[in-house]
Order: structure tokens, then sequence, then C-alpha cells
């Protein structure tokens, strides 16, 4: 279904109710991403969709603090007192199952003010600051998942062709379900194929604003669930979804422009980056290290993000560099959106609004602080002359220099700081000392929609 209407008041939210119970629907999901990555969802009746954007559900605080498992990791600020309210937007809703409406959700206090916890808010905010800046921010997304059977073991046995013709025509009926079924719930998706990793598939999804993107790939994430379901199958989005195996990433695409133009094309830099694009890729690489635990923070990042995974895991930027952290697409006939700056780091455990906020933002800083883009790394970083600076060594060092960092306070707030890094650290305590083999299998379906 495509976006609602654009009325306002009772009256449209009632008429809007009317028309999607006409089309079968039956409840309306409205959903929230917490800092550990995963999305968490309260339903109304369809008749009750004004109420869920005038006032919206109570959700304890304590919300923002659960873990992969069923734990909360309660903090000095967060404990079991409060009342948070998740409210919708009735032009978000989408048609996403049968008898099933959905729509990103925003947290809010009971005053209907955005809370500093609310990850949505946070990037809208980002993306205002670029436009009190002068520039428009597009942000494209690659989502890479892995097939798992219904009782989370592999989804098949057969030898695996990456890419191969032969393992994306035996599952046909799936990706012609998926096409159908993002379609309908108004994705705009520019490619599906199989991936390199065995029964592993990427979704990449067309450039649109900041918030725009990060509802995308939420909604993708579920729409992916609920067509492997139809198929006898489940969705991984785990970093690492089997020891041994290929990880997921969860790129995210970055251009920027002003009223002269794109800051990644027609200019004097290397491939046409103009000074304030040379600055906003930098601002970017400056704050990899304190920004690793928002983007690859897991229990399981540290296994994909290794050299030779091509997962990013160098802090450098290079033309077409796949093991640069900052993969850079110059303006050519082969990219029709134009020059753009991915960040290939970020893996699917990652919160993507949080990601996208601490991107964005990274580059805004950059900007404003006039940084020199750094040596572009040509080649593989690991037999590279130009040192690289060293993304911290492992997820306890990675969540120590993100827990201390001005620049991580700066862009996503103290309040958000805080959750992250208790979550996180809840996973290394739970499952830091097991084997990968263990942890995968038992984390392999934790972020799943």
């Amino acid at each position: 279904m495509a976006r609602a209407s654009d009325a306002t008041g009772t009256s449209a939210a009632d008429d809007l109710a009317r028309d999607l119970r006409a089309n079968g629907v039956r409840l309306i999901a409205g959903s929230l991403t917490d800092p550990a990555g995963v999305t968490r969802a309260k339903y109304v009746p369809v008749s009750r969709l004004g109420a869920f954007e005038r006032s919206g559900m109570g959700v304890s605080p304590s919300w923002s603090v659960f873990c992969v498992d069923s734990g909360i990791a309660f903090t000095p600020t967060i404990g079991v007192t409060g009342d948070h309210r998740i409210r919708i937007d009735r032009r978000d809703v989408r048609v996403i199952d049968d008898g099933i409406g959905w729509a990103p959700g925003n947290l809010n206090d009971q005053a209907g003010t955005p809370v500093p916890l609310c990850p949505r808010s946070l990037l809208a905010r980002a993306e205002q600051s670029a436009a009190d800046r002068g520039l428009s921010a597009r942000v494209g997304a690659e989502l890479e998942c892995t097939m798992v059977a219904l009782d989370g073991g592999p989804a098949t046995t057969d030898p695996w062709s990456p890419y191969g013709i032969r393992t994306s025509l035996d599952r046909s009926a799936l990706l012609v379900d998926l096409a159908e079924t993002a379609e309908t719930a108004g994705l705009d998706v520019e490619q599906i194929h199989t991936e390199y990793g065995h029964d592993q598939l990427e979704v990449s999804l067309a450039p649109t604003t900041p918030v725009a993107a990060a509802d995308a790939v939420i909604l993708t994430r579920i729409v992916l669930g609920r067509v492997a379901a139809r198929h006898g199958l489940r969705i991984s989005f785990a970093p690492v979804p089997f020891d041994g195996a290929a990880g997921n990433g969860a790129h995210l695409h970055l251009s920027l422009a002003d009223a002269a133009g794109p800051l990644f094309s027609g200019g004097d830099g290397p491939h046409g980056i103009r000074t304030a694009g040379g600055s906003a890729i930098a601002g970017v690489v400056e704050a990899l290290p304190d920004l690793l635990a928002v983007y690859a923070g897991s229990v399981l990042s540290a296994a994909r993000l290794r050299p030779g995974n091509w997962a990013g895991a160098a802090a450098c930027w290079g033309l077409e560099n796949r093991e640069a952290a900052v993969r850079f697409v110059a303006a050519t006939a082969g990219s029709p959106h134009g020059a753009n700056a991915e960040l290939k780091l970020i893996d699917p455990s990652a919160n993507p609004y949080l990601a996208a906020a601490a991107f964005l933002g990274s580059a805004l800083r950059g900007i404003d602080l006039g940084l020199d883009l750094p040596p572009e790394i040509p080649e593989n970083p690991a037999q590279s002359d130009v040192a690289t600076r060293p993304l911290p060594s492992d997820q306890r060092a990675a969540l120590d220099a993100f827990e201390y960092s001005s620049v991580a306070a700066e862009l996503l707030g103290p309040e958000v700081v805080e959750a992250l890094v208790a979550v996180r650290r809840y996973e290394l305590k739970t499952y830091g000392e097991l084997t990968l083999a263990d942890t995968t299998r038992a984390l392999r379906l934790a972020w799943s929609c």
C-alpha cells in the first residue's frame, strides 16, 4: 500500500482506518528499534489508529535498555519507573502482511515531546542540522541477510555459487514474492541478488532522505521476514550467522549537496570531490574509532570486522575500495545516483537510525571543522605504506572509546551513549566467553523481524 493520505485531524484518521479496514487490515503495529538493534512493536485495532497517532501507546523507559535476549540492562537513569509513548504518523502506514499495517514510531514523553533516547527523532534532528547548513542529504541502504531453516539451522546443504544463476533461480519463487511484497509495501527496491555467503541475500534500496531511508531499512527487514516465513524459512540478520560463514553487512551510502551542487563531484579534489565533500569524508574517517560501537558494536560484530572480509575493517577511504571503511563511489555513468560515500563497516546489529545519525553527523562535523581530506588508500589497506587510524581492537575497547568520546556525546547525546553501552556490555558479559559457534547459535535470530 502506498503512503496514506496527507489529510489532518481526527476525521482523517478515521477515514484512513475505514480504508484500511476495507482492504483487510485489522491491526496496526507501531515499532521502535532499540540501542541493541532489535525492533519491537505494539499493536492496536485499526479503529484506534487515531489514538496511536494523537496520544501514542505506553511503554516503559526500560525498552531503551532491552537486550538482544530477554535481559534488561538497567542504568542509573533508566529503571522501573516512568512512562514513554510510541507515537506514529498515519501517513507512514504500510500494509506488511495479511491483516497487518505497520508504521515506524517515535518515542515521546507523555507531553508529546521526543525523548533523548528516541533514535528516529535523533536522526530527524541530524537531517534538519544538514538543512540548516544549506545541505540536502540522501542515504541509500544495502541489507545483507542469511536464509535459515525454521529450526535455525542452515537453509540448504547444497553447494552454493556466489551470485550464481542456479542459486538464485532455486529461490525464484521467494525472490518474486519478495519483489511483489516490497512493491505493495511502498519500498523502492533497486536490486535483489544472492550474495557471496551460503544462503545469503542482499537487497539494495534507492537513496532517499535519512529518516525515510532508516524507516525503509526496518520495513525491508520486516518484509524479508514475512516473505521467508511463507516459504518455510527464516531470516538471520546476525553479523555472523554461523561460525565460519560470511558475515552480513548493512552498508549505508551518503550523498550531500548544497546550492552549488553535489559535494562529492564537480570539484578539483580527487575524483572530483569538492573541498566541503573532502571535509565530510574526513569527518567520517576521523570519528570511526569513537563510533565503532554504534556501527558494529554487538558481541558478534568483531567476527565479521576483519581484514580480508570486505567489511571495511580499516579506518580509511578509497575509490571503490571494499577493504576501506569508506568506499568512495565516483560520479560516472555507472553510478546513476551520482557520487557518494559508502560506510561499509556497519552491520545489521546496529540500530539504523543511530548509525545514519552518526554517519551524517560526523560528516557535518568534518565540514564544520574544515578537516582536510586524508590521503586516499587505493590498494588493500593491509598492504599499503600509508598509515591508517587504528580501530579499537575488540568490543570492550570499542565500548570504552565510545563511552568516553566527546564526539559520541556531541552527535548522539549522553542518554543514547549510556543506553548503548549498557546493552552491549550486557552482551559481552553474557556471551563474550562463549565460543563463536555457541554465540552464533544463541544470537542467530536476535535481530530478525
